[in-house]
């Protein structure tokens, strides 16, 4: 905590204050000294400075603030301005400034009530109310009457004060000086002698007040006495002096007394008057009244205790007759105090930045001092006496320091992050009857403390990147609270002085010291590094400074960014040569493919395949990458047997690595040390799902394509021979077909009416259309596109003339031994009735090698089949009768 010393400079407060004493110093100055003049000094006068260590100063109570100055470095009291005391403390005899001052070293303080009596000076000479003044007597007056004198003022007090009266010389009157019961002093004149209106009808007095101030002061008024022809009667009253008690809250038109004065003259010689003395002051015929016909004393407006507690007045009563001899009654009222007053609080606090808030630092111990209360009550007696009470917080309680001045102390250590403010109650409350409270809402607050360190979100923060990211990718944000304020909240962040792998952390990551995010500096590669632990520190801007840290794990993940390794055998520009007994058993493992994948996971998961191998006499274990035998060596010595073989990993994609091997057939057996391995059940556990559902596919299909050529090739038995209407010319443009029966060629025409080119309107399926695409990769080269020309048989059993056909081979002659139909071709489309629907749909059949296989098992029956040559762009005149033959299977393809 610190608060504005001198010259706006901070001073520091020590974080934990105890109260060792209370301490009052009193000093005197007079007034009207100049500014700056030394008053004292407390560290001096109270011997602080001989214990050593450095004691400050600080003014606490500052209702007078301006005429005393404190300098807080060693407690020098001096004047702040002039001071009058007669403006400050008017006929008070004792005029005291007080307040109070806080010393404190180290980790104690003092509280020091410190009293300055200022001392009157003789500034003030004594003063009449008027310079002249004229009295009447009576000839008649007896010796030995007083008649009162006007009072003269002097604002000085003590020995400054009016000390003595005195009057002219003269025969006939002198003076005594008398004090009143305010302590006022005052003269009264004495006749001395019996006066004689026909010798002398006026007498001319001065009248010198002298105080007794060093040298004294004096003021002069002038009497003049007109002695007049007597009244034999005067008024009497029944006492000539009164004391007359009344409280403070009496109310306007109160009776302090009925007067009572008796003349016994009649007439207007008897009629009594009464009104007040001609030296009643102004103050007093403002506050009371006396009623000239009855002599009733009333209360003429409020009067108060805390103003004035004694008032003394004289009251004459004379009669309305000639030359009237007036009576005086001398008459003291004292006011008497009522609780009228509710105490004053005044709270001073330690520190403070805000009217009304005191401050105090969280690192307070118990009973360190927060702020002095003082009250008071302008009452006196038990109405005057103050009870302080304090509510709000059991954290904080009242000392009393001295009279009616407490202390607020803390009771226990203060913690700002739980409670950071405490709304507290003072209750001030006399003694009086009925009591009067002051409620005071005063406010404290801590002052932050760099007592916590901050505070990260979690200890380890578990972070992955994928490798090969772009430099300055971001990674991830750590987050670090402090519960202090300002710069002591305020984290910064900063990599800890780690390595990896003998490198600074600072160059594989950088860290925003503000914010705390991770940012990479460098592409990770997982094969290299696959995770770096960095720790993290979190700083506060608090003095000193407090540190937390963190483990940040930041795992690499794995790319497939690395194709296997082929690393057996040995491979030479991507292949291999390997030595095969031709002795060498089926089943037997000849060679196995090894190979490395930096990736890790199913990206470093390899499967081993034959991509491409001549005679199928190899097979390989997808998961070892054994090689085997399917059947026995069948190849001479030397022969070179060459396999493809690839290595895929399981990545998204796949990255694949191919090997060549040449298996060299060479004499001998195997080499016992390899066994052999029923590689078909291998290879079925290695099949995936993917695989199995092509089998069930292409069986599916086989059954099919099976289906449909039995279907043709009986519709192809059933034909007569005939003519075929070519598609595009029309019905003149026909070429004569020939036909396989039995053991030779039968030549027919396409004009038989037996034979008709329009869709006979039944089995009018799109599958089974004629112009339905149906191609094939393998052939095309080599055969032609062509029609199933469907006999008559065909048409009566119901099927629909555009029947589907293998494409065969033009011209005559038989077909090249060896030569087997194994795709479709695209047919050609016949003409269609116009009143049949013209929508038809390809029919695509997969290419797979089991469909092909089942339709050479096919076609190795034997059965009639009739071949349609695709159309030309010729005319129909110029064409010719050709002979195709058709193609019968021999066993030598099986």
């Amino acid at each position: 905590a610190s608060w504005t010393g001198e010259a706006g400079h901070p001073i520091a407060l020590p974080n934990v204050l105890f109260l060792l004493t209370v301490q009052t110093m009193k000093y005197q100055t007079y007034e009207e000294d100049s500014p700056d003049t030394v008053i004292g000094n407390l560290a001096k006068d109270m011997s602080l400075s001989a214990l050593g260590g450095k004691t400050n100063f600080r003014m606490m109570k500052q209702f007078n603030s301006s005429f005393i100055k404190l300098r807080e470095s060693d407690g020098q009291l001096t004047i702040g301005e002039r001071i009058d005391r007669e403006k400050m403390c008017r006929n008070t005899v004792q005029c005291l400034i007080d307040f109070d001052v806080v010393s404190f070293s180290k980790e104690q303080f003092k509280l020091i009530h410190v009293e300055v009596e200022i001392k009157d000076i003789n500034d003030n000479p004594p003063e009449f109310p008027s310079k002249e003044s004229t009295l009447e007597i009576y000839e008649n007056t007896a010796v030995g009457s007083r008649i009162p004198l006007d009072v003269a003022v002097d604002e000085d007090v003590g020995s400054n004060y009016i000390q003595s009266y005195q009057i002219s010389v003269n025969s006939h009157f002198t003076i005594d000086v008398l004090n009143r019961a305010d302590g006022v002093k005052y003269a009264e004149l004495v006749l001395m002698k019996e006066l004689d209106r026909e010798t002398q009808s006026s007498y001319v007095l001065e009248l010198v007040a002298t105080d007794g101030g060093s040298p004294s002061r004096s003021g002069t008024t002038t009497i003049h006495i007109e002695v007049k022809d007597y009244n034999d009667n005067s008024p009497t009253f029944d006492r000539s002096n009164f004391s007359v008690d009344i409280v403070e809250d009496a109310p306007v038109g109160f009776l302090l007394l009925d007067l009572n004065a008796v003349d016994p003259d009649e007439g207007s010689n008897g009629e009594v008057v009464y009104g007040f003395g001609n030296q009643v002051s102004a103050e007093i015929r403002q506050l009371f009244k006396v009623d000239r016909k009855s002599g009733r004393l009333t209360l003429e407006s409020p009067i108060d205790f805390e103003t004035k507690k004694t008032y003394e007045l004289d009251v004459q009563a004379h009669d309305l007759g000639p030359n009237p001899i007036p009576s005086i009654c001398k008459v003291i009222i004292h006011v008497k105090d009522v609780n009228d007053n509710a105490p004053e609080i005044s709270i001073t606090p330690m520190t403070s930045i805000t009217a009304g808030i005191a401050y105090i630092t969280e690192a307070a111990a118990k009973d360190s001092f927060v702020a002095l209360i003082s009250t008071s009550d302008r009452d006196s007696g038990a109405n005057g006496q103050v009870h302080c009470t304090l509510y709000g917080h059991d954290h904080f309680k009242l000392q009393q320091a001295y009279e009616d001045s407490y202390m607020i102390v803390t009771t226990t250590p203060l913690d700002r992050e739980k409670i950071a403010e405490y709304n507290l109650t003072v209750v001030a409350e006399d003694l009086g009857s009925p009591p009067f409270k002051t409620i005071t809402q005063y406010t404290i607050r801590l002052s932050d403390e760099n007592d916590n360190a901050p505070v990260f979100s979690k200890p380890v923060y578990e972070v992955s990147v994928v490798e090969n990211n772009a430099p300055g990718a971001y990674v991830t944000t750590v987050v670090a609270r402090d519960l202090d304020l300002g710069n002591n909240g305020k984290v910064i962040y900063r990599l800890s002085d780690t390595y990896i792998g003998g490198s600074p952390a600072s160059t594989f990551v950088s860290l925003d010291p503000a914010t705390g995010s991770l940012y990479a500096l460098r592409s990770f590669n997982y094969e290299v590094v696959k995770q770096l632990e960095i720790r993290i520190q979190a700083s506060d801007g608090g003095s000193p400074q407090l540190h937390s840290s963190a483990l940040v794990n930041l795992r690499i993940v794995d790319q497939n960014d690395n194709a296997p390794a082929i690393t057996q055998p040995v491979l030479t520009n991507g292949s291999a040569e390997v030595l095969l007994p031709k002795d060498t058993p089926s089943g037997f493992i000849v060679t196995q493919i090894k190979a490395d994948d930096a990736d890790e996971g199913v990206n470093g998961e390899l499967t081993f395949k034959i991509l491409k191998e001549e005679n199928a006499m190899f097979s390989i274990n997808r998961a070892t990458g054994d090689i085997y035998l399917n059947r026995e060596v069948s190849f001479d010595v030397n022969e070179s047997l060459k396999v493809s073989v690839t290595v895929n990993d399981n990545g998204r994609p796949s990255l694949t690595s191919t090997a060549t091997i040449f298996f060299t057939v060479v004499a001998g057996a195997p080499p016992s040390d390899r066994s052999a391995v029923k590689h078909k059940n291998q290879d079925m556990i290695q099949w995936d799902m993917s695989i199995v559902i092509i089998v069930v596919l292409a069986g599916s299909c086989s059954l099919l394509l099976l289906a449909i050529i039995l279907i043709a090739t009986t519709c192809n038995q059933l034909k007569p021979r005939g003519y075929s209407t070519l598609p595009g010319y029309g019905k003149e443009a026909v070429r004569p077909i020939t036909i396989w029966k039995g053991n030779s060629y039968t030549t027919i025409s396409a004009r038989d009416p037996q034979f008709s080119g329009k869709d006979s309107g039944k089995g009018d399926s799109d599958f089974n259309d004629s112009d339905s695409d149906i191609s094939g990769d393998g052939t095309k080269k080599d055969y032609h596109n062509g029609l199933w020309a469907c006999t008559s048989e065909c048409k009566i059993l119901g099927h629909s003339d555009r029947c589907w056909s293998p494409s065969a081979i033009r011209g005559n002659g038989n077909p090249p031994q060896g030569q087997h139909l194994s795709t479709f071709a695209k047919t050609a489309s016949l003409p269609r009735d116009t009143l049949r629907r013209e929508n038809y749909y390809q029919a695509h059949i997969p290419k797979t090698v089991g469909l092909q296989s089942v339709y050479e098992k096919v076609l190795h029956t034997e059965f009639d089949f009739v071949l349609v040559s695709p159309p030309r762009p010729e005319r129909p005149d110029d064409m010719n009768e050709i002979t195709i033959p058709a193609f019968v299977p021999t066993e030598s393809h099986k």
